[in-house]
């Protein structure tokens, strides 16, 4: 995490573990609120993948499970990165800043996964690099975030996965009341101020909650190699391309869709239980 951005944090009351602030001193609380009302989150327990250079494009088109042609500077899009099975080594958010691709991805895969991209590079014209300490992404939730972030930036994207860079911000939309925020460490500590004027600070507990609610899968170092993509519903949310050409894993998971039978799939489940009592990834 960037040192000025956790500094800065830590002023505002936040819980620290590691990279991430899973609370801000009460979390039930926190989670209470983040059904009902409007909260802020930090979102550091992801980091940011950076794909520079003119061959960009075609290396992670060869290199995903997506159609990359298909991310744009108003498209954001979910993706992965698999083994020669077919089996899941990461899942990512995408999206354009310029003419670089950012792939957003849990914080603890970044350097792994930075460097097993970068082995495939060979002579590409790409470079892979870590912006996690440039780049702040903040998440906001409820049914008064759209109005919030409309008067903080103005026109704001209309679909889901749309994005909208404003110039000190790319907001990133996943439905009418959730919506991301990636700008630079400089400008963060300001919005934050801002956007918390209106919501509540909660942690990454509330935040990874509501991704389950919207049912966006993440794979995380317990989970590696654990599912094919249709295994978690990733093609059902744009993240897996049957007709573009080949990427590691890709005849596994277009057998698996038109010649197998998927027998797991991902579904909603409710668990009565306190937030230190939750199940942990790989249970």
């Amino acid at each position: 995490m960037n040192p000025d951005w956790q500094q800065f944090l830590a002023q505002q009351g936040a819980i620290f573990n590691a990279d991430s602030v899973p609370h801000f001193g009460d979390a039930a609380a926190e989670l209470n609120v983040t059904a009902q009302g409007t909260v802020l989150c930090d979102l550091s327990q992801f980091g940011t993948l950076r794909a520079s250079g003119e061959d960009a494009q075609s290396f992670l088109q060869n290199m995903l499970s997506s159609d990359i042609n298909e991310v744009s500077a108003s498209h954001a899009q979910l993706s992965s990165l698999n083994s020669p099975k077919g089996r899941m080594l990461v899942t990512m958010l995408i999206w354009r800043s310029g003419d670089d691709y950012l792939l957003q991805l849990p914080r603890a895969l970044c350097e792994p996964m930075r460097k097993k991209l970068s082995m495939y590079v060979l002579r590409a014209k790409v470079k892979i690099s870590d912006a996690s300490n440039e780049i702040v992404s903040l998440g906001l939730s409820g049914e008064n975030a759209q109005e919030i972030l409309g008067k903080q930036f103005g026109e704001l994207p209309q679909l889901p996965f749309g994005f909208t860079d404003t110039g000190q911000a790319g907001v990133l939309k996943f439905s009418d009341t959730r919506f991301q925020v990636s700008t630079n460490a400089q400008y963060a500590p300001a919005l934050w101020q801002s956007l918390g004027q209106h919501a509540q600070p909660v942690g990454s507990v509330c935040w990874d909650w509501l991704s389950i609610r919207a049912v966006i899968p993440v794979v995380l170092p317990q989970t590696q190699e654990q599912f094919v993509p249709q295994m978690v519903n990733l093609e059902l949310l744009g993240g897996v391309s049957f007709k573009k050409g080949c990427y590691p894993g890709q005849e596994i998971v277009a057998r698996m869709q038109y010649l197998g039978k998927l027998k797991r799939r991902m579904y909603l489940a409710h668990i009565n239980a306190g937030c230190d009592e939750a199940p942990q990834p790989g249970d």
